[in-house]
């Protein structure tokens, strides 16, 4: 079971990341978009809580700046028609401590937000969740990456952005009105999908 690495940074392609680590091997890590935004720059270190998963069509490695956040993605995994494509979906859409409110209020709206979840998928998602929030307050902890500066704007950006919200689950023509709207051009990638996911919630 990997359960933490540390390693150099080498590339992040939201949602995927590459880590470089000592022993010269390099591991290809799927991150949320919130795990991104406190990402370091490329070419710094970089401690991630990871979740490895097997499956007939190859092995996957999660990776998380926060245990919390870990331990949300794998009590999602528990819940009937959530898969880890999902489950990271939400991460990106909805930051921890949100969705647990989200839980508790039962917020079905909120949570139809994210690709993949529909009425029924949410509500069974707060029924499923009710019982394991205590879980997760316990395991709830300050600890994070290092945070660094942003990635330098390419002239793929935008680009980079709208491929990373299809791979989140959102459709080609809503990632790409979302991503297109944003006016300011000095920003990162990492910010680009920030704004672009506050522009589909205005929808």
């Amino acid at each position: 079971m990997i359960s933490r690495l540390r390693g150099k940074l080498v590339e992040k392609q939201p949602p995927v990341l590459l880590l470089e680590m000592a022993n010269a091997f390099t591991y290809e890590v799927h991150a949320s978009m919130h795990t991104f935004y406190q990402l370091p720059e490329v070419g710094q270190e970089v401690m991630l809580y990871t979740h490895f998963i097997v499956r007939e069509d190859g092995h996957y490695l999660y990776g998380f700046s926060k245990q919390q956040e870990r331990s949300l993605f794998c009590q999602l995994l528990k819940v009937n028609g959530i898969g880890p494509k999902v489950a990271l979906g939400v991460l990106s859409k909805i930051e921890s401590s949100e969705f647990i409110a989200c839980v508790e209020q039962q917020n079905i709206t909120a949570l139809q937000r994210v690709p993949g979840i529909g009425k029924k998928t949410a509500e069974r998602l707060i029924i499923e969740m009710r019982d394991r929030l205590s879980c997760l307050m316990e395991n709830e902890t300050k600890s994070s990456v290092d945070i660094g500066g942003l990635t330098e704007i390419s002239r793929n950006s935008q680009q980079d952005a709208i491929s990373a919200l299809i791979a989140l689950g959102y459709k080609t023509q809503e990632a790409n009105r979302a991503v297109l709207q944003i006016k300011d051009n000095d920003l990162s990638v990492e910010l680009l999908i920030r704004s672009a996911l506050k522009n589909i919630d205005k929808r």
